[in-house]
């Protein structure tokens, strides 16, 4: 198929660099970019889905873990008063 594509400048200096590198025409060093930049979504291949570190925390049957939020705030409201106290 033909049709004309507009390049950025650094694109286009990319597909240059790659057509001296490979000693290409400009036609497969572009295709071969489209191909690699596009090939993971037209292949099927999908990225392996994230998957966030967990770390194991310890019991602490001395603190409530559902109550954190709780606890933030109250230490909050004493931060609060006290700098109240102070005037600042």
């Amino acid at each position: 198929m033909r049709t004309t594509v507009t390049l950025d400048e650094d694109t286009l200096a990319l597909v240059r660099k790659r057509m001296r590198e490979r000693g290409v025409s400009f036609k497969v060093a572009l295709n071969e970019a489209v191909r690699i930049g596009c090939g993971a979504a037209f292949a099927g291949n999908r990225p392996a889905p994230f998957r966030p570190r967990t770390f194991r925390m310890g019991f602490r049957p001395e603190f409530r873990w559902d109550k954190a939020l709780a606890l933030a705030e109250a230490i909050e409201d004493e931060e609060l008063v006290r700098k109240l106290q102070l005037g600042a």
